[in-house]
């Protein structure tokens, strides 16, 4: 499919504000690395609101009629589109008081609700995001658990990394750097593994073909003519084709500087060598990998309607 950037930098930026916001809340509820301070934890809470307001402003360049955006809202209960933006809109007074009860020192349990709550309600916007492409039986890519789980752990290890990285420069001494080097470095291989699991299994020829969309399958059926002699919408839209050696370069550099390069400097930092800077220079290189996964995520899409167009397989 075209790959709109307005829709890759939303859902590469949402999904690390909200990964921040998830992190943020079992950081503070466990402090497994270290107790955070109220300034801390409201300054990283607004860092989180203010990427997923980054990210949900930039969705909206790609509508052909933003004016009717509203409309989108009223299908709840058949449209995960409708569920994740009634879910980003809930998520913002429940963050806010989240954070406010931190700040005027609410009693725990209080704070305790209202950051489960929060968390959850982030992990839910994450998954609706992932599953409006997950949803969609006409494209065999995306038509896959692994979309939403992918969506979920890629926000999650770009979060955690934003997380250390906001950390080691607040300075606060409480903070514990080798544990969250540590669980950063879990999260970046969970994340890499479960993208190696979607490439993997895209890349299986299993998916329909011209033979099963016309029934004919005992012999090779090939279109000789489409109906019509100029461009369309569909396939404008659907009809974008990456080549396989542009696919499987781009899917190396996914894994160089979405998992490999960030890791290493993870490892290096864990290990006492380097300065702090390596934190942010892993947060960058990640954030840009992750940004051509997406672009890939799109561009290798292929939707059935291609069949009719003369692909013999999608």
């Amino acid at each position: 499919m075209h790959p709109a950037f307005s829709v890759i930098f939303f859902t590469v930026t949402s999904g690390l504000g909200y990964g921040l916001m998830m992190m943020l809340v079992i950081a503070h509820l466990t402090q497994f690395s270290g107790a955070l301070t109220a300034t801390e934890i409201v300054f990283i809470g607004a860092v989180s609101l203010g990427l997923v307001t980054l990210g949900l402003l930039s969705s909206t360049l790609h509508l052909a009629n933003p004016k009717n955006a509203w409309r989108a809202f009223g299908r709840f209960r058949t449209s995960w589109l409708s569920r994740e933006g009634l879910f980003a809109v809930i998520s913002y007074p429940i963050a806010l008081g989240y954070l406010a009860s931190v700040w005027f020192q609410q009693p725990a349990v209080l704070i305790n609700i209202l950051g489960v709550l929060t968390a959850i309600i982030a992990l839910k916007t994450v998954f609706a995001t992932g599953m409006i492409y997950a949803c969609l039986k006409t494209i065999r890519q995306w038509n896959t658990a692994l979309t939403p789980a992918n969506y979920i752990w890629l926000g999650l290890m770009l979060g955690t990394l934003t997380f250390t990285a906001l950390r080691t420069g607040y300075g606060d001494v409480n903070f514990n750097l080798n544990i969250m080097l540590s669980v950063s470095l879990a999260m970046i291989a969970i994340a890499g593994l479960l993208k190696f699991s979607y490439y993997f299994w895209i890349s299986t020829p299993t998916g329909p073909s011209i033979n099963t969309a016309t029934t004919f399958t005992q012999s090779i059926v090939r279109l000789l003519e489409v109906g019509h002699t100029a461009g369309t919408f569909l396939t404008d839209e659907f009809g974008h084709a990456v080549t396989q050696y542009k696919s499987n370069s781009l899917r190396f550099v996914v894994f160089l500087f979405g998992f490999v390069v960030p890791a290493i400097l993870l490892i290096i930092l864990l290990n006492g060598g380097g300065m702090n800077l390596l934190i942010y220079v892993a947060l960058g290189i990640a954030y840009i990998g992750i940004l051509v996964e997406r672009w890939l995520f799109f561009a290798e899409a292929r939707h059935v309607v291609n069949l009719y167009h003369g692909m013999q397989r999608t």
